[in-house]
């Protein structure tokens, strides 16, 4: 984690909420998934920022656990979804 990704998130979540948040959704969620982060670095880039945020860490993994693999759908259905 980054301080400089909270400004850039919360430009991006004003940006989404302005042009294309419609009238009867919720303002938009910013999650900034990173590797590492320093819970100070966190709490003091995050003190002042009104728009809701978070920072949580992820590991990668080679596997897709069995449980989401019958919860999403596989790359082809993917593809055909972005066309």
């Amino acid at each position: 984690f980054k301080p400089e990704h909270t400004g850039q998130i919360n430009f991006y979540l004003s940006v989404l909420n302005d042009k294309m948040k419609l009238e009867d959704e919720n303002p938009a969620i910013g999650i900034i998934l990173c590797k590492e982060k320093e819970d100070k670095k966190v709490e003091y880039s995050f003190r002042d920022i009104s728009k809701p945020m978070g920072v949580a860490t992820f590991t990668t993994s080679e596997v897709l656990p069995p449980e989401l693999q019958k919860a999403l759908p596989d790359a082809e259905t993917l593809k055909k979804l972005m066309d």
